[in-house]
């Protein structure tokens, strides 16, 4: 039983002769950059090479390396077929009849009783689009910035009418970014191409970002939420820290990230990754956005004018994006590596906010965080629909699955960041 790297050095990716057999310890041993191996319904593949070509980013797939990625690969992929031609030439081996599915000492009932979730939900159609409820979506974003146009040429650049614009523009780019994350996310067309093509229009053409850096940073998110080391979102030590366990372990910080810095932040990280991926095509359309922002706005601020009034619509922006996001993650666990189920592992580092048609409009439908990460491809308007269900499997296993009011939630961020500071304070006056 097993295989050493000598024999697997020996299979290439065209022979049809039988593979080689390992053992959990085995595969965990590949897990370090350069020498990556992941496990996917049994079957173990070395894509230490493939890692630079992962459409979704290296870091993603590096954060399962060594360990058993099936139901990472099942929520991420909707077209699973298209995605085993790829993993077909890096097959290498598959686990030992000996050994379990699950590593780690994971729950095999949960593990398969969210595959069965999975299925109903896939047999009661909500995994398929409302194409009205996107095209609508889409309306209302280019209706806002059309009415902050409207008001300009019509009444002039007032300070009432420059409020009235700030507003309407804020409220567009943050519904835009609702809208891109659905693209990203692969959860509207059919064909994944689509819904990457009209990506890189919403985020770039609309937006001003890069699609690609939203999938390199976003797709870690969800595969590792709350992971300390692995997750970007609590992963910035030179900001803040998050948690009970960063504070501690972190006993000096440079500086302190509101969310004024976040597009700072945000800007410059993207800037940087376009020029260093040389992604030359996200950078066209990142330029569109300031072309057509510069065009419609310089005739009435002028060009300095214009550069003030689009900083205040992202401080706005900043703070509804914050504090929209957040709300799910910041008050729960932060923590490193559990190795827990998938199912396990989301409901820790997430919670859902009460159901409202405002709620719903305002976060994005974010505010069924639990179901959008257990499930990344299903579209929005079915996070409702699918909830009862995802209520009653974790009722039957014993995880929590949490439900709080908007307002709550908000506390509840206040009241994370104060036990965080304080853990900090101790651990820094006490080092």
């Amino acid at each position: 039983m097993g295989g050493g790297g000598h024999q697997t050095d020996q299979l290439s990716a065209g022979d049809r002769g039988p593979y080689a057999v390992y053992t959990w310890e085995e595969v965990q041993k590949h897990s370090r950059r350069g020498d990556q191996w992941v496990v996917v319904e049994r079957k173990v593949y070395n894509v230490s090479e493939w890692v630079k070509r992962h459409p979704g980013g290296r870091r993603v797939i590096g954060h399962y390396a060594g360990e058993d990625a099936t139901e990472a690969f099942t929520a991420f992929h909707p077209d699973q077929r298209l995605v085993r031609k790829f993993l077909k030439p890096l097959l290498v081996g598959e686990l030992a009849p000996s050994e379990s599915s699950e590593d780690h000492k994971k729950n095999a009932a949960i593990v398969e009783d969210f595959r069965a979730l999975k299925e109903q939900l896939e047999a009661k159609g909500l995994f398929r689009t409302n194409p009205l409820f996107f095209v609508l979506h889409l309306g209302h974003v280019l209706l806002l910035e059309a009415l902050s146009l409207a008001l300009l040429w019509n009444w002039g650049s007032g300070w009432i009418n420059t409020i009235l614009c700030i507003l309407l523009l804020a409220t567009a780019q943050s519904q835009a970014g609702w809208l891109q994350h659905d693209f990203g996310h692969l959860s509207v067309f059919k064909s994944s191409r689509w819904d990457h093509l009209v990506h890189k229009f919403v985020i770039g053409h609309l937006k001003g970002a890069s699609a690609n850096w939203w999938n390199h940073r976003h797709f870690q998110h969800h595969a590792k939420p709350n992971v300390i080391s692995k997750d970007p979102d609590v992963n910035m030590l030179k900001l803040l820290v998050l948690g009970n366990v960063e504070p501690v372990e972190v006993k000096s910080l440079n500086s302190f990230g509101p969310p004024l810095l976040i597009p700072v932040y945000f800007n410059i990280h993207i800037l940087q990754t376009m020029y260093i991926q040389r992604d030359w095509v996200d950078f066209a359309w990142y330029l569109t956005y300031y072309a057509r922002y510069f065009s419609c706005y310089v005739p009435y601020y002028g060009f300095l004018g214009s550069i003030v009034l689009l900083t205040i619509v992202r401080f706005l922006e900043s703070h509804w994006f914050v504090w929209v996001t957040q709300m799910n993650h910041i008050p729960m666990e932060i923590d490193h590596e559990q190795h827990d189920e998938w199912l396990t592992m989301q409901l820790k580092a997430t919670c859902n906010v009460e159901q409202s048609f405002f709620n719903d409009w305002f976060s994005g439908h974010l505010n069924f965080q639990i179901e959008h990460h257990l499930f990344p491809t299903m579209p929005r308007h079915n996070y409702v629909h699918a909830a009862p269900m995802v209520r009653e499997l974790c009722e039957k296993h014993g995880v929590q699955y949490q439900v709080k009011g908007l307002w709550e939630a908000w506390c509840d961020i206040v009241r994370s960041l104060r036990t965080s500071g304080k853990l900090w304070l101790d651990a820094y006056l006490h080092k």
